[in-house]
């Protein structure tokens, strides 16, 4: 039997892995050995960061409706509590957008809380 080599697999194999690493700086972009551990790299950077990224979303929106609450004289955790009592049932990101898009409403989101916790 015939011996088969393996270069035309591996070449289509490493340009691959190299067409990923396109853009990345010194060698990491076209030695093959240090493009493949930086593309396992980012890619685990990128699945941690997918999840990380919902996280931080969350956190901005708190941020955002702590302030709007303190303006109304209120803290976030009263504001979410009075939310619950009057047993309305909207998450943090659309109070967020409410609350930096349309004042108005989210002002009468904030009179309806308040008739609610006394």
């Amino acid at each position: 039997m015939a011996r088969v080599k393996g270069g035309v697999t591996a070449r289509r194999r490493h340009n691959k892995i190299l067409a990923l690493a396109k853009g990345y700086k010194h060698g990491r972009k076209n030695i093959f050995r240090l493009a493949k551990q930086a593309i396992l790299k980012a890619g685990s950077f990128a699945y941690r960061d997918r999840k990380v990224k919902k996280r931080t979303f969350r956190a901005s929106w708190i941020v955002t409706l702590n302030a709007a609450a303190r303006q109304n004289g209120m803290s976030y955790s009263e504001l979410m509590h009075g939310l619950n009592k009057a047993n309305i049932t909207l998450n943090r990101r659309a109070l967020s957008e409410l609350a930096t898009d349309h004042p108005e409403a989210f002002q009468t989101v904030i009179d309806q809380v308040k008739q609610a916790t006394k």
